[in-house]
């Protein structure tokens, strides 16, 4: 090499150059194996530690100062039908009660709306009767309507109790047995034992209150009103909450489901108006309205109360019934204050032509009324609420004979 074989002729300048050549090249560090580079830092020297403060809650008790109060219990979900409900949130469940001939399961459709905000459980059941309609509206536009983060509590409804009876458009159950007449049930008893039973033990007993919703018997109808046990307080002040035209005090025969209810502890009411096998738009809207008023003031929901006319209440009922057999024409409508002696309506023998007038025996309002026609002996036509009237001490007294 040319550079070399210079130097070569020229030895003094070899150990210059290589004095050089060192001065100009950095110091490298060269690490014993091969990896990513780790940069040194340095600790900083730590300064003095202060003194530990006790944590908050760990202070030693002041003897003098009263004790903390206890926390409020947490509003949780509610447990029902094997499902949990939590706050703020709405639920459509199903209650298997029965079968069907061929073996199917039979479900009682169950919708809950839990609340965002804790407050009591209020329950609406309609259809115990399987052709009574308006009620099972009533239930299906109250809920409707709910908001759960609006509402304090718990709001569950049973829009059709009697499946069986819906299915066939009739007030029994399969067996010709009243639902409303096996409350609160019995496991291993009748068709409508069992069936009360499952109803009234997974559902009934988880409501604070309850409003049971109904029409008129079979070709009867009634004027928009609240029957229950005035007697009790509580249930009292239920029937003035719902705020219809016309409280009645009737606890309800033996195996009624608003009777069963009471007995266990949980306020009752009835919602009786019009008459079965109809949608009718105004009981309907009255029973919307009856079931707000009773939320608004069970602080569940925020409004004002709607006032659905003069409240008028009855400790004493009476049935007229039908002397004669015949075509019955009626003289007055539902609502319709009457005297004693009043003419309620006629009724003529279509073959003879003979008619026979029906009578007031009281002084009072009619509540409910026939609405076919056709009338035999012992019929019950007119029902009228008779006012000024003191609660019975004894339920025997009352008439019961009015099925609901």
């Amino acid at each position: 090499m040319p550079i070399l074989s210079s130097f070569s002729r020229h030895p003094a300048f070899l150990p210059a150059l290589i004095a050089l050549v060192l001065a100009a090249t950095p110091e490298t560090a060269h690490p014993a194996e091969a990896g990513p580079r780790i940069d040194r830092v340095e600790n900083p020297s730590s300064p003095a530690e202060p003194e530990e403060k006790p944590e908050a809650g760990n202070e030693s008790p002041d003897p003098s100062s009263p004790p903390p109060e206890p926390e409020p219990p947490v509003w949780g979900a509610l447990e029902i039908l094997g499902d949990e409900v939590p706050p703020g949130s709405v639920r459509e469940l199903s209650l298997p009660v029965s079968e069907t001939y061929i073996g199917l399961t039979v479900n009682v459709p169950v919708v809950v709306v839990r609340g965002a905000e804790e407050g009591p459980t209020l329950c609406l059941t309609a259809g115990i009767h399987g052709d009574e309609l308006n009620g099972i509206e009533v239930v299906r536009e109250s809920l409707d309507r709910l908001r759960p983060n609006d509402l304090k509590g718990t709001v569950i409804g049973v829009p059709i109790v009697n499946i069986h009876g819906f299915q066939t458009s009739s007030r029994y159950l399969p067996d010709r047995r009243d639902l409303n007449r096996f409350f609160p049930g019995n496991a291993t008893g009748s068709s409508a034992s069992r069936i009360a039973r499952r109803i009234f033990r997974e559902v009934i007993q988880k409501c604070d209150a309850l409003i049971d919703l109904h029409t008129g018997g079979m070709h009867r109808t009634n004027l928009p009103q609240v029957r229950g046990d005035l007697r009790n307080e509580k249930v009292l002040a239920l029937a003035r909450s719902f705020r219809a035209a016309a409280i009645i005090h009737n606890p309800g025969q033996v195996g009624t489901l608003r009777r069963a209810a009471v007995e266990n502890g949980i306020p009752a009411i009835v919602y009786e108006a019009g008459e079965p096998m109809r949608f009718q738009a105004q009981e309907i809207k009255r029973g919307v309205i009856g079931v707000r008023n009773v939320m608004i003031d069970l602080k569940m929901i925020r409004g004002t109360p709607i006032s659905m006319g003069e409240q008028r209440t009855f400790f004493r009922t009476e049935w007229v019934r039908a002397d004669r057999g015949g075509i019955l024409v009626s003289e007055v409508r539902l609502g319709d204050m009457v005297r004693e002696g009043d003419m309620l309506g006629s009724i003529t023998d279509p073959i003879r032509k003979e008619t026979h007038v029906i009578l007031s025996p009281h002084r009072g309002q009619i509540l409910g009324m026939a609405v076919a026609p056709v009338m035999i002996p012992g019929y019950a036509a007119f029902h009228i609420g008779i006012p000024d009237a003191t609660p019975p001490e004894r339920d025997e007294i009352l008439d019961l004979e009015h099925p609901e």
